[in-house]
């Protein structure tokens, strides 16, 4: 495979990084963020089964991989729920995800033999930089609430960012496995949320009825995060099946530029000078990898 990327394969994953910071600003902006993380990936097996009636399954040797991310994905599901209960979007959405690409990166060429150019590394760590400056700024450490909430949201974003890169190889290899993208992120997503959406309901189980008033209330508006995931992630593993793995990772972190105008503009989240020069470094990235 080319270790370089075209430029339809990088506006694609652009646009897949949009959809991604907009399910994540949704989460961040609702009253209950765990049972709409739940709800958005919940309904992810109602939109896969047309997706597999009309793309058909994956062949069995990818069916391991469809089930091991989906165990990796209760992980990702509770610590990002966790993170965006005691911090700011604009704080731990940055951290994990720009943690998140260099352990790809440098698991990668054990893991399934894939190197990088010296200019392909160059976009990798500059993106990598642009996102934890973002995320690091001094708004956002400041953030809004006390110091010891602040230190529980960067430890939960941290410990996402393993959950993030653990998924990413799994479904990278099993997306080229499977051959056909469309196919297995249609099988992942009709299995990947409703482990997290049992243990919802479980902790929950004593006071039901709200429960079930809120996701009547909230339904069309986590569909729509759902569609949101489902094509951010059918779009990033389709791109890996014509790019490197490292390198699409990457590059998909770019959603932070959006999710930090998002925060900014739906939130009310700070944006200062040092986010500004965040973007900047990333957009060096975005370039060193097409480059590269």
């Amino acid at each position: 495979m080319s270790l370089d990327i075209s430029g339809g394969v990088l506006l694609a994953v652009l646009l897949g990084a949009a959809l991604h910071a907009s399910w994540n600003a949704l989460i961040k902006s609702s009253e209950d963020k765990a049972l709409d993380t739940a709800l958005i990936h919940g309904l992810g097996t109602v939109t896969a089964l047309p997706l597999l009636a009309v793309f058909g399954p994956p062949p069995a040797a990818a069916w391991p991989y469809v089930l091991g991310s989906t165990l990796i994905h209760i992980g990702y599901y509770t610590s990002l729920a966790g993170a965006y209960r005691h911090g700011d979007l604009g704080l731990t959405y940055p951290l994990m995800r720009g943690s998140a690409p260099l352990l790809v990166a440098l698991a990668s060429h054990a893991v399934i033999g894939e190197g990088l150019s010296p200019l392909a590394w160059l976009g990798v760590f500059a993106l990598c930089a642009g996102v934890l400056t973002l995320g690091l700024s001094r708004s956002a450490l400041r953030g809004r609430g006390d110091e010891a909430r602040r230190r529980t949201a960067l430890r939960y974003a941290l410990t996402n960012a393993l959950f993030i890169a653990a998924y990413t190889l799994v479904d990278g290899i099993g997306v080229r496995v499977s051959g056909n993208a469309p196919a297995y992120v249609s099988a992942l997503f009709l299995f990947d949320g409703l482990p997290y959406l049992g243990l919802v309901l479980w902790q929950r189980r004593a006071d039901l009825a709200p429960v079930r008033a809120y996701a009547a209330r909230r339904w069309p508006v986590a569909l729509l995060g759902t569609t949101a995931s489902l094509g951010s992630y059918g779009i990033a593993l389709w791109a890996m099946t014509h790019a490197p793995v490292a390198m699409v990772a990457a590059l998909r972190e770019t959603s932070v530029l959006f999710a930090a105008l998002l925060g900014t503009w739906l939130l009310r989240e700070p944006f200062g000078w040092q986010r500004a020069m965040g973007t900047g470094v990333i957009v060096g990235g975005v370039v060193l990898l097409r480059l590269g």
